[in-house]
């Protein structure tokens, strides 16, 4: 399959809650500059320009952070920049594209990718993509599975046959897909070496995603099916009509899951992240002698482990330890490190409170 049928279709439609305050609706925690002065969303699109020209990227994102993702991203053409009408999850988003990329290039392969991981070796990381892809264009659906370096409880796993060898490129069947494990499951996982972390990256041939949703998701393909080509006159009104009726459903339950014909690339160590919490951020961030991660003015006694960002404050802090101090003009965080995961659920309150000013 010659290259120029490979399109990278880049999912940043989440709204990184557990990064609020500094994540809202227009300031997602794709287009924030956590490492550097690139955004994540910005590193995503420079580590796969060596493969994907811009022409041949597409953003998936929503309404609130389309018009920050323009501004970001001046190379990708605009209109390829999507916002999905309604919030569908991953199934009938990526069922639209599919449509879209098939209504002009019948032999179309996608590659899906996050708006929001860190990936520290990026010429590894492509040479891994390249035997998925060649799956792809065989007719096959490809997954790329990372290795995992602990028994991680909060993702899902890739289960591979035995004897797989990490970092070889080719590809491998899949068994099945895991569920996020218990800590007992977890440490067998990584013992047993053949189960890897699903990181949400996919590849198939638009045709064979639109042939998977006909038989996994009738009533999503028959609303996708039912509009005209990309291009057309009434395209955008018709997607406004029919998008919000599409099931709400994650790709990977609606078709991975229930597919056959899926196979994987055992990654090796490609320095993946995907950036999950607060706590993540200090971990990849350079600490001082006592452990702290200080992105603004501080000022500290025997205080240790505390990630710090207050622009345009200086913070103090005394005989505190392992604490995420995030502040903004109209808010401020103050929550254990450990328990930075839980920061979504402030922004539920915040919801069930009609607070939009702070969303």
């Amino acid at each position: 399959m010659a290259a120029n049928h490979n399109y990278a279709l880049i999912l940043a439609g989440g709204r990184g809650t557990r990064f609020w305050p500094h994540s809202r609706k227009r300031t997602a925690k794709q287009v924030l500059k956590f490492f550097g002065e690139r955004s994540l969303i910005q590193q995503t699109v420079d580590r796969l320009r060596p493969m994907f020209a811009p022409e041949r990227m597409w953003v998936l994102t929503n309404e609130h952070v389309r018009d920050e993702i323009v501004r970001q991203l001046p190379e990708i053409p605009k209109k390829q920049i999507f916002a999905e009408p309604a919030q569908r999850n991953t199934a009938s988003i990526l069922g639209l594209a599919a449509h879209i990329l098939a209504s002009f290039d019948p032999d179309a392969v996608m590659a899906v990718f996050s708006a929001d991981q860190l990936i520290g070796k990026p010429a590894r990381y492509r040479a891994l993509l390249k035997p998925a892809l060649r799956a792809a264009a065989k007719g096959q659906i490809a997954v790329l599975g990372i290795q995992p370096r602990w028994p991680e409880t909060g993702f899902g796993y890739i289960e591979f046959p035995k004897g797989i060898e990490a970092g070889k490129l080719q590809t491998w069947p899949v068994l099945r897909f895991r569920e996020k494990p218990d800590r007992k499951t977890a440490d067998r996982f990584v013992k047993e070496g053949r189960f890897y972390w699903n990181a949400g990256m996919f590849f198939w041939r638009a045709d064979v995603l639109l042939e998977a949703l006909r038989r996994h998701l009738p009533k999503t393909a028959t609303l996708v099916a039912s509009l005209p080509a990309w291009g057309s006159r009434n395209f955008a009104a018709r997607v406004r009509e029919t998008f919000s009726l599409c099931e709400n459903i994650s790709v990977d339950y609606a078709v991975l899951e229930k597919s056959s014909n899926v196979v994987g690339v055992a990654g090796d160590d490609i320095g993946w992240n995907d950036v999950g919490s607060w706590n993540a951020v200090y971990e990849l961030l350079p600490q001082d002698a006592s452990g702290n991660v200080v992105r603004s003015d501080a000022v500290l006694e025997d205080a240790s482990g505390n990630y710090i960002h207050a622009p345009g404050k200086t913070v103090a802090l005394v005989g505190v330890q392992d604490l995420v101090v995030v502040d903004t003009p109209d808010a401020l965080l103050i929550a254990d490190r450990k328990r930075a995961q839980q920061v979504g659920k402030i922004v539920k309150k915040l919801e069930l409170a009609h607070r939009d000013d702070l969303l």
